[in-house]
């Protein structure tokens, strides 16, 4: 549709075949598998340098996050995002003081362990079968509740998950581990995501401009590759209730596992 707009950006054909491939991909991880987008996370980083793919993709995020808010609006669990966004503010902003003189190796090395480690931990606590009653409480439920640890879990995903999406756009993996540790079903996880990422991302432009990585050219690339989000998220729209909880989960944890692994192999 717009590979000549690619080609005078410096990326081939080939090049911006895989951006699209990976534009339609983050569409359908907003409307379908949150977590998948890691993969379109590593594609970026493999065709861009590391801290440009940054703030190229951010822009494609946001109109996924459009796109997903649209759909599932009314399936937020607004206690649980008013628990983490104080911590994600944080974690935002150390991500960016790290971006201030992290290079391309080192941003890509520190993203791919943490989504490792996230999925690691993920798996660990569904194998322990008490590990579950002291979550968060599930949507529908009116207040905190759990251990103390429990409790500490939101302001320490949230950190991490403000950090992670500062530096690498890698949020999803995070919340996506924080959200199915606590219980959350498929509508009640995609609502709550999409509310989620709609609200940091768009916070987290002024950043990126600031630090140099959103600029015309990387809008005029961003503007290229935008039309390929709606065809993914629609695809995704229409999958979903094809997904049963279980499935769910796997295809989750198995993206974020390799997200990781292309950013620490690349």
């Amino acid at each position: 549709m717009d590979i000549s707009l690619g080609v005078s950006l410096g990326v081939s054909p080939r090049e911006f075949a895989a951006l699209a491939a990976a534009a339609v991909l983050v569409g359908f991880s907003k409307t379908a598998v949150s977590g998948a987008n890691t993969v379109s996370l590593a594609v970026f980083a493999a065709v861009l340098p590391a801290r440009e793919s940054t703030g190229v993709l951010l822009p494609i995020l946001i109109a996924g996050d459009v796109l997903a808010v649209l759909t599932y609006r009314r399936h937020a669990h607004w206690p649980t995002l008013w628990r983490l966004f104080p911590a994600v503010a944080g974690g935002v902003v150390v991500g960016t003081v790290f971006l201030m003189w992290a290079d391309d190796g080192v941003v890509r090395t520190s993203i791919g362990a943490i989504l490792l480690m996230m999925a690691a931990v993920t798996l660990w606590r569904r194998r322990a079968p008490g590990e579950e009653a002291a979550e968060p409480e599930p949507p529908g439920s009116k207040g905190p509740q759990g251990s103390r640890s429990s409790r500490l879990k939101a302001p320490s995903y949230g950190v991490l998950g403000g950090f992670t999406t500062m530096v690498a756009n890698a949020g999803g993996p995070v919340m996506s581990m924080y959200l199915l540790s606590a219980g959350f079903k498929k509508l009640s996880f995609l609502g709550t995501s999409a509310w989620f990422f709609l609200i940091v991302n768009t916070s987290k432009v002024p950043f990126s401009v600031g630090l140099g990585l959103i600029d015309a050219r990387s809008l005029l690339l961003d503007a290229a590759l935008v039309l390929f989000v709606l065809p993914g998220a629609l695809i995704g729209k229409a999958v979903v209730h094809r997904i049963n909880q279980r499935l769910f989960e796997q295809l989750v944890i198995g993206a974020t596992v390799l997200g990781g692994l292309q950013l620490l192999l690349r």
